[in-house]
C-alpha cells in the first residue's frame, strides 16, 4: 500500500464510503480504485486526484496533504544515480535489492534518518544561495 492508498482508504471509510460508491461518482472501475488504494496503480493524474479530493470533500491543509502523499505514492521508482558518487549508487541499488525484506521499524528508522539529512542538505542548499 502506498501513503496516498492508506490516506484514501481511510477517508472513504471515515465517511462510510464504499469503493463501489466512489468508483462510480469518480467514474472508474472498483478494481481501479482498489489498486489505486492498495499500491498496485500509479499516482492518479493531476485530474483524478482533484476529483477525489472534491468527492470527499476535503478541504485545506487535508486537500495539500492528499496531493502531497500522491506525489510520493508512485510504486515503482526509478533512481538516477549517474554523476553521483560510488556510494549513492551503492545506496540505490543496496535499497533496491532489500527493501521488500526489511522490518517496518527499519524502514521507519532510515526513513527518518532520511528525511533529517534531507532537511540538513536543504539548509545547505539555502545558505548556499543566499551567498550568492
Amino acid at each position: 500500500m502506498t501513503p496516498f492508498g492508506e490516506k484514501l482508504r481511510e477517508l472513504r471509510r471515515e465517511r462510510g464510503i464504499t469503493q463501489g460508491q466512489m468508483a462510480a461518482a469518480l467514474n472508474v472501475s472498483s478494481a481501479y480504485l482498489s489498486a489505486l488504494e492498495h499500491g498496485r496503480r500509479g499516482r492518479p493524474s493531476w485530474d483524478l486526484l482533484q476529483r477525489i479530493i472534491g468527492y470527499l470533500n476535503v478541504i485545506w491543509d487535508d486537500a495539500e496533504e492528499l496531493q502531497r502523499l500522491a506525489a510520493l505514492s508512485h510504486p515503482k521508482v526509478t533512481v538516477e544515480t549517474g554523476g553521483l558518487s560510488p556510494e549513492a549508487t551503492t545506496l540505490a541499488n543496496r535499497l533496491a535489492e532489500t527493501i521488500g525484506t526489511l522490518a517496518p521499524e527499519d524502514i521507519s528508522a532510515l526513513l527518518a534518518h532520511l528525511e533529517e539529512a534531507a532537511a540538513r542538505a536543504e539548509i545547505l542548499r539555502r545558505a548556499r544561495r543566499q551567498r550568492r
